[in-house]
């Protein structure tokens, strides 16, 4: 993966309707933005019940999108992630349907996991409690086989996302099918999604076990093996996100959008700063993404301390509502067909209130921070809540999933905001400072100064809270230069 500023999207969001489209766009106006794309769910179909993520057909382009000779064009242009969706499949699936209508007799019977496949003598309320849920259900939902008898089958996320049995001798070839497909497709590396619920096994907590380890492990080896890297997507606390990241190529750095509200709102950079002392360097930076913005990555667990002290991050949930007007709490938490209680739902636009300056530094302090940025399509362009398309699907996440036309993408390049985004963003592409050292210069708790060195290259971010005033500077044929 570059170390550039990496752009994540959906095809059709982006005043675009197919994958030439996107690559336009990367030719034209978003040209040396970027050094790498992540492209959410364009599979079949892009409009489940879970934006893509409930694929009834993961190997398959969705024809309204294009096919995969228009993704290798595209591939050309800019280097392309790709999920792969290693926990579950669409209800709606072949492989589930045949397995409905045929029950054992199916030759897709043994992947999907059921709940006698983890509990085959049957489960105790210990065994239940443990399982960790980021969702308020259990993960089981009873389905009805044609025969009429009935079954118990495991769905960590929704009842349209049947669990696969990746331990089994078809899960594994399931997955490996798609692998061979992106590979062809040219995909350059894999975001695994869900990944930490792959396994599960009676009497753990069927998250991220060492069995969960060892599963990533290989699935990434032979990823690897086709030329792919791996990204591995686990919302976490703190403490276990470094452990994972020392057993993975890639992690997100999901702590970061709160502290960085943290240190906005309290003016104040003793969070941000004690995360900085520890944070993985083999991380992808994110303020905001297709989901909400994290809580549990920060929140203390089981007694022990968080990045933030709880009251602290309360207050800087009810901040978030109070900036965006209330409307967050309209997609949030139980209400709008929510499901993830950790999150909350708005763009981080507006969770800072819509304060161009404030936002400005909180992508300069993501641009900064070791790891590599990505910036989520709507945040590119500083995008506000969409409280229409909230109210047509009255699903939470849609709040921050806008589909923009091409007049307002245009509209937005023309920004004050925007231009001084792009001078940001190719600043951190292009000076040789950011593939050298990082360094965290000693301030009072109100100012935050960071500096990258690479021999006799330098650029350094400087904010001063209390002002809310931001300078960089960078080394330029000899001298210092401001951006």
């Amino acid at each position: 993966m570059k170390n550039q500023v990496q752009l994540i999207t959906y095809v059709d969001r982006l005043g675009c309707k197919t994958v030439s489209d996107l690559k336009n766009l990367f030719q034209n106006q978003l040209k040396g933005l970027f050094g790498g794309l992540h492209i959410l769910p364009f599979y079949y179909p892009i409009d489940g019940e879970d934006a893509g993520f409930d694929p009834i057909d993961h190997e398959l382009i969705d024809p309204r999108l294009g096919d995969w000779n228009d993704l290798k064009e595209l591939s050309k242009e800019v280097d392309i992630m790709a999920d792969l969706i290693v926990n579950h499949v669409s209800a709606k699936s072949i492989q589930f349907q045949d397995y409905l209508e045929k029950g054992k007799a199916s030759k897709y019977a043994s992947l999907f996991l059921s709940y006698e496949t983890v509990f085959p003598n049957g489960a105790t309320e210990a065994d239940i409690l443990a399982i960790y849920r980021p969702r308020p259900s259990l993960p089981f939902t009873m389905v009805k086989l044609k025969d009429g008898s009935s079954k118990l089958i495991w769905t960590t996320f929704t009842s349209n996302q049947i669990d696969i049995d990746v331990n089994s001798e078809i899960g594994q070839q399931y997955l490996e099918g798609i692998l061979d497909t992106f590979s062809k497709g040219g995909i350059k590396m894999i975001r695994l999604d869900a990944a930490g619920y792959a396994i599960k096994k009676q009497g753990t907590s069927c998250f991220m076990t060492e069995d969960t380890f060892e599963f990533i492990g290989v699935l990434s080896e032979k990823a690897k093996a086709k030329g792919i890297e791996v990204l591995v997507e686990i919302h976490s606390y703190y403490q276990t996100q470094i452990e994972i990241a020392k057993r993975v190529d890639y992690v997100y750095d999901f702590a970061l959008p709160v502290l960085v509200l943290d240190t906005l709102f309290n003016k104040n950079t003793t969070s941000l700063e004690k995360w900085l002392a520890v944070s993985p360097r083999n991380a992808i930076s994110v303020l905001d993404t297709h989901d909400g913005i994290g809580i549990v990555d920060v929140a203390s667990e089981a007694g022990k301390p968080g990045l933030i002290e709880d009251d602290i991050l309360d207050r800087i949930v009810k901040q978030m509502h109070v900036n965006s007007k209330g409307d967050s709490l309209k997609a949030t938490g139980e209400a709008a067909s929510n499901l993830d209680l950790y999150q909350v739902n708005c763009t981080y636009f507006d969770a800072l209130g819509r304060d161009e300056n404030a936002y400005l530094m909180a992508r300069a302090i993501q641009f900064f921070v070791p790891g590599i940025p990505q910036v989520y399509y709507v945040g590119l362009f500083a995008g506000e809540n969409d409280m229409d398309l909230l109210a047509k699907t009255n699903v939470g996440r849609d709040i921050n999933r806008h589909y923009f036309t091409k007049d307002e993408i245009d509209a937005n390049l023309e920004r004050p905001l925007m231009v001084n985004l792009k001078n940001l963003m190719l600043l951190r592409n292009n000076h040789p400072a950011f593939n050298g050292d990082f360094n965290l210069l000693e301030t009072p708790s109100h100012v935050l100064h960071i500096q990258w060195k690479n021999n006799k290259e330098t650029s350094e971010l400087l904010i001063d809270l209390e002002a809310m005033k931001m300078s960089i500077q960078f080394s330029k044929d000899g001298q210092m230069s401001h951006l």
